[in-house]
């Protein structure tokens, strides 16, 4: 065997992976994409042609060993072959998030000093043209779909075709330059920089290495006995390692990694596609249940009432069903009832019923809505982990899914509290450092534990417990522990409410912030005859403040079950007059909140929630569709929230009723 083939078998960067499994498997499917409303499909022979015929059209281009190369779009097979074309010559992927601004765009662009971009269509193209001049590094720009492209002559301006045709010239003279190239790469190179959300300021990038991805990737293939017959679906940002992380696993697996048409189209696809392992985070899972609420509100009533009777069913046994634990004959017999007349159905039309994996992480999920998918026979788990590993720290085990905690700590991974109450993750995904940012590395990354910035801590049996992000942890004034993500979670269990902001640290008591959801609270107006006109005119109504009402009501009556929670519950709140938005600072690409930004562009509103007051003025800017800036002025009210005196008992709490009965 010589030297390059030896290289090549060891598979251990993902090109090499890719070459395996076009020899290997040359007929099996290894990307699929719905276009145009039909679903095409590539094989892995066809697969690697397509990354081989890429990857030295680069490498005809100029691209040298370190290099990076931004990749700029939604989800297509076709831009996931770059991060792996780029990884075969040597380079370095540096993805964007699609819907990112022009300076952010430019801030990642210029500080990972990128040579090349691959564009997905002419906005993103726009996009880089406008701020290129300020990113002296780039050299090649890469469009990979040419519609409205006809008139842009530029000399650092390639169509993905071309640059494929370049390459394939290219392995016409030099037959064995690819594989060469490919065994060149050692499992310490870096092979990609994922630029983090940035809560608290500029993103920083965190390098990975082929090394880093694959360990924890085929860890998890492992644990979960994944195999070529399962299939994933991946949608969300390629900026986001965790989505990197998944797309992996379908080439070490060797199964389908598959492609939406659009984000409109997402449910749809999900519904014809019935993937076998799904990752959401959970704003999705929220957002799929305020649907599924919306839709039974406008069912009719023998319908609704079957419904609300099976989920009850499926609220007091199902998640022993789904854990294989002692269950009473009666309930079991209602809850197979229940299966075929309502958990199916909706499973199936959700588009889940091949579903026998699923993960949420990125953010906690509140217990309830938990509770509700697994209590439906969905088997939802939780995912921990973070960008500076690999998103892999921990994993739920199947019979012992608890919705209070991640789980115990993943194979191969060691966590540890330390004494301020951070979490310390040990684990075999840790990257290498921050891109030029050895400060940050030296602070975040001591003698090989990733210090992850959440608190935590562990239960008796093992399973770590994420209270929230260590930096937000508060304290009122009467020394109760203020964790704001626990409240949000709880409110945003109601289909009502999108988004909660809660405030308390050093103060007297807990108020929030509010953002409703409009096409649910939208939903309820219309059969409450309630008219409106925008989103401010919505949250501006006496009688949605009155069902948002209802909702914290509900919140702070499950606080005050536990002696040490109801203190914190929520005393006076207001509802946003605009939406939380990512184009406006206000929320990172993956929908966390910058809670430093938000305090201080609503300082007054905070002054009024704690001041007693029962209005305030507010100006805000706002940023439209085609990036133009605005400013909207508003009159918010503010008003009280009932609050209840401690329980003595701590019972299980239970799950909230439908928005049609929060008001």
């Amino acid at each position: 065997m010589t030297d390059v083939s030896a290289s090549i078998a060891r598979g251990d960067t993902l090109p090499k992976l890719v070459l395996r499994n076009a020899r290997q498997w040359p007929d099996r499917v290894a990307f699929r994409e719905k276009d145009y409303g039909i679903w095409q499909s590539y094989r892995w022979k066809e697969t690697e042609e397509g990354i081989r015929a890429l990857a030295l059209g680069f490498k005809a281009l100029g691209l040298q060993r370190g290099d990076k190369v931004s990749i700029v779009g939604d989800n297509r097979p076709q831009l996931y072959w770059v991060f792996l074309a780029v990884e075969a010559m040597g380079g370095i992927a540096v993805p964007i998030y699609q819907d990112s601004g022009a300076e952010e765009a430019r801030f990642v662009l210029d500080h990972g000093e990128v040579r090349f971009v691959v564009a997905e269509n002419q906005e993103q193209v726009d996009k880089i043209l406008e701020i290129k001049d300020a990113c002296p590094s780039i050299e090649t720009v890469v469009c990979f779909f040419q519609r409205g492209m006809r008139n842009y002559d530029m000399p650092f301006l390639h169509s993905f075709e071309h640059v494929q045709e370049m390459g394939r010239r290219l392995q016409a003279d030099k037959p064995d330059l690819y594989e060469a190239e490919v065994a060149k790469g050692e499992p310490g190179d870096v092979s990609l920089i994922a630029y983090t959300s940035g809560t608290t300021g500029n993103p920083k990038g965190v390098m990975h290495t082929h090394h880093s991805i694959i360990t924890a990737a085929r860890a998890v293939i492992e644990f979960e006995e994944l195999n070529e017959h399962d299939e994933i679906i991946c949608y969300l940002p390629m900026a986001w390692v965790g989505d990197h992380f998944f797309f992996a696993q379908g080439v070490i697996g060797g199964f389908p990694v598959s492609c939406p048409e659009s984000a409109e189209t997402l449910l749809n696809d999900i519904r014809e596609l019935g993937p076998t392992y799904f990752f959401a985070p959970p704003a999705i899972f929220e957002n799929l249940l305020t649907n599924i609420t919306i839709r039974m509100d406008d069912a009719g009533a023998i319908k609704r009432r079957m419904y609300e009777f099976f989920i009850g069913v499926a609220r007091r046994c199902g998640i022993d069903i789904l854990e294989g634990r002692k269950v009473n004959p009666i309930d079991r017999l209602l809850y197979a009832i229940g299966r075929v007349l309502v958990y199916g159905p909706l499973k199936d039309n959700l588009g889940f019923s091949r579903v026998r994996l699923a993960y949420t992480g990125g953010a906690p999920m509140g217990p309830d809505i938990f509770n509700f998918y697994r209590g439906i026979g969905f088997n939802l788990k939780q995912l921990y982990g973070q960008t500076e590993s690999c998103a892999y720290a921990c994993i739920q085990r199947n019979g012992d899914v608890r919705p209070d905690t991640v789980g115990p700590p993943a194979p191969g991974c060691e966590i540890r509290i330390a004494d301020d109450g951070e979490i310390l993750v040990r684990t075999p995904g840790v990257f290498t450092a921050y891109y030029k940012n050895d400060e940050a590395t030296q602070e975040t990354l001591v003698e090989g534990w990733i210090h992850t910035g959440d608190a935590g801590i562990f239960t008796d049996d093992g399973h770590l417990k994420v209270i929230d992000r260590a930096r937000d942890v508060g304290k009122l004034n009467d020394g109760t522990l203020f964790a704001p993500q626990f409240l949000e979670n709880k409110l945003k269990f109601f289909p009502a409410i999108r988004e909660a902001v809660c405030h308390g640290d050093g103060r007297d008591f807990v108020t929030a912030f509010i953002v409703i959801d409009q096409e649910a609270v939208g939903s309820w107006a219309e059969k409450n005859s309630i008219s409106f006109a925008s989103y401010a005119d919505l949250a501006g109504r006496a009688a949605v403040s009155d069902l948002i009402a209802g909702c914290v009501e509900k919140v702070n009556a499950d606080l005050a079950r536990d002696s040490e929670l109801a203190s914190s519950q929520i005393r006076r709140f207001l509802l946003l007059h605009k939406e939380l938005d990512a184009d406006d600072g206000e929320l990172t690409r993956t929908r966390k909140v910058r809670r430093r930004i938000v305090a201080e562009r609503y300082e007054p509103l905070i002054e009024a929630l704690f001041s007693g007051a029962e209005e305030a003025s507010i100006e805000s800017q706002v940023t439209y569709e085609d990036g133009r800036k605005g400013s909207l002025r508003a009159n918010v009210k503010v008003r009280d929230a009932r609050t209840f005196e401690p329980l003595r008992q701590s019972p299980q709490a239970t799950p909230a009723e439908p928005l049609r009965k929060a008001g």
